[in-house]
């Protein structure tokens, strides 16, 4: 069964850094993403990373602040991390993870409606 859990998150100042992991179960997807909503927001792309190459692509609001990474475990279903860096108080928002059975194609990957299954959702909430 699959199955798409986030965690990390949390209270963080302005200007400061963390990081959310996402872990998959049940499946090995072609490609991995994350997501941001924001109260009364729309779901914004952040970025996307595909497993075979780690190709990565990001949203124009957080390029250069925001890294999408793997960790080195084994050969399948390696977790991904998201790192947040140099967060605004406009990065306030519930950060979600998504896989996809496609890989990740530049524009195209933003659109939230064709990725396959989604976690829960991580808060990050950036506040002095």
């Amino acid at each position: 069964q699959a199955h798409v859990a986030e965690s990390g998150g949390g209270l963080v100042q302005p200007g400061g850094s963390l990081r959310v992991s996402c872990e998959v179960s049940g499946f090995t997807p072609v490609a991995m993403g994350w997501f941001r909503q924001a109260p009364g927001g729309k779901r914004e792309g952040v970025g996307c990373i595909t497993s075979a190459d780690d190709t990565t692509y990001y949203g124009s609001s957080v390029k250069g602040r925001f890294a999408i990474s793997r960790r080195l475990r084994g050969k399948d279903n390696k977790p991904i991390y998201l790192q947040v860096n140099s967060l605004k108080p406009e990065d306030t928002a519930g950060y979600y993870c998504a896989t996809d059975n496609g890989p990740c194609y530049p524009d195209a990957w933003k659109f939230s409606g064709l990725w396959d299954h989604w976690g829960q959702g991580a808060q990050v909430t950036v506040s002095s």
